[in-house]
């Protein structure tokens, strides 16, 4: 590994237990930063309730950490706007908010937007298909950033439950063993994201999930960044932070356990492409616009085209200019 990989991570890698809910709070009010905390949705109602719930019960109600409890729906075609807002979200959808701009269905899209409607000085994302996690998730993101100004981008990193590892099938009839536990970060973050780290960026090489969906970052970063539509927006947001401002701007924090929704193997063949995308534009290597993946299936024709959004949002900072008055 390189070893400007190896010094960082001796120096910014905590546990989550190392930011203990009364520390943070008092490096909050130290420092006066408002804190939000985001969720992109898209038809997540079977587990949306349950997130919103328990961030807004721990760290809303019982402490004042949090200040802003935001779900930013991406078009969702079921019940998760109202579960949200039931549960206690303040709920937006990505075609309401700043709606000169137009509207596209993507995570990066709901996160760029969410820069319109919340105020915190510190936001922080949390994926909305969680099932196994804590709100130490939220308490250990923060902490470094509020502890150290020269933070400005907390990674958080876990040991996944997962059932899509060799192995891990269950024979018909069988009783099924509990999930494998795998300090890895998921199918395209192992065949895409961190081989592309170790060619082309291996000081990040020791960023144990670079595309981990809970992760928190200063506002006035985030609203300086170029920001992909798509799933490519964490691994944008990493290399674009380093980028411009060093690897002294990144910590990671290990978060423990993490279950969520898996998907197929057709819909990671879209976001790998989308990585793949935003790697290209960083090493300055051009990208067709519009770019379609044909994925091939069991269909009348052979196979299906599937759109991949490539396209980025520009810095919040330089769009909040362009708005009409």
């Amino acid at each position: 590994m390189d070893p400007r990989a190896k010094r960082w991570f001796a120096a910014a890698t905590t546990l989550a237990g190392d930011w203990p809910l009364a520390r943070v709070l008092t490096d909050k009010r130290r420092s006066r930063r408002r804190i939000s905390v985001v969720i992109p949705a898209r038809n997540e109602q079977a587990t949306i309730g349950e997130v919103v719930s328990r961030i807004r019960h721990d760290v809303v109600e019982a402490v004042p950490l949090v200040d802003e409890l935001v779900v930013m729906d991406s078009l969702s075609v079921d019940d998760t706007a109202r579960r949200a807002r039931a549960a206690g979200a303040r709920v937006y959808s990505v075609a309401e908010v700043a709606p000169e701009f137009g509207v596209q269905a993507g995570k990066g899209e709901a996160l760029w937007k969410s820069m319109f409607v919340t105020t915190g000085d510190v936001v922080v994302f949390i994926d909305a298909d969680l099932t196994e996690w804590g709100t130490h998730f939220v308490t250990g993101l923060v902490g470094p950033l509020l502890a150290d100004d020269h933070v400005r981008l907390v990674k958080g990193y876990y040991d996944r439950l997962t059932d899509d590892l060799p192995g891990s099938t269950v024979a018909a009839g069988a009783t099924a063993p509990a999930p494998p536990l795998e300090p890895q970060g998921g199918r395209v973050t192992e065949l895409v994201a961190r081989p592309l780290l170790a060619l082309h960026w291996p000081q990040l090489a020791a960023v144990v999930q670079p595309l981990a969906g809970e992760w928190a970052i200063r506002r006035e970063l985030f609203e300086s960044l170029s920001v992909p539509i798509g799933y490519g927006v964490e691994f944008a947001t990493l290399l674009d932070t380093v980028s411009q401002h060093g690897l002294e701007a990144l910590a990671q924090v290990d978060l423990g356990r993490r279950a969520h929704r898996h998907q197929s193997v057709h819909d990671l063949g879209v976001m790998a492409t989308e990585i793949l995308a935003v790697a290209a534009r960083r090493r300055e290597t051009t990208v067709p616009e519009p770019v379609e993946l044909a994925q091939y299936s069991r269909e009348d024709d052979g196979w299906r085209t599937r759109p991949v959004p490539v396209r980025e949002r520009p810095p919040i900072r330089d769009a909040a200019r362009e708005r009409p008055a």
